[in-house]
């Protein structure tokens, strides 16, 4: 489990870098040896709490301009930003699943990993309360 979230950790350090136009320093979409949890842990949430900082220095028009970078595997790419934030998005979901399916596999319940819930645990002043017909009925 912790390799599966050391891969999608670096990749996400490694677009992170492409967003800025950067050296990322990694040779490959995982580090060499597997990390500490601890440490592990740390650098996710850094790199978690850069992206919304990005994103509000960013400008719509940055964010369609198209961007050449190379891959870690040599293969050339031009994307935009706003391809590379989705790429990073759909990445880290696609990861979440699987992590998901293998904790279900050894028996252990995965938890609630749905971005509205996610939403409701970070900002609870978004549950609202109903006093009327919910809408479409």
């Amino acid at each position: 489990m912790i390799r599966l979230v050391d891969h999608s950790h670096v990749v996400s350090r490694i677009f992170s870098a492409h967003l800025v136009d950067a050296s990322h320093g990694y040779c490959a979409a995982t580090t060499e040896d597997t990390p500490a949890f601890d440490e592990l842990r740390a650098a996710v949430a850094a790199t978690d709490r850069w992206y919304p900082d990005y994103l509000e220095t960013v400008s719509s028009r940055q964010l369609s301009e198209p961007l050449a970078f190379v891959f870690t595997d040599g293969d050339k790419v031009l994307m935009s930003r706003q391809e590379m934030l989705t790429h990073v998005v759909l990445h880290g979901g696609y990861h979440l699943g699987e992590a998901g399916r293998i904790l279900a596999q050894i028996s252990v319940m995965p938890p609630w990993d749905t971005f509205a819930v996610h939403l409701h645990r970070a900002e609870p002043s978004r549950r609202l309360q109903m006093s009327r017909e919910p809408l479409g009925t």
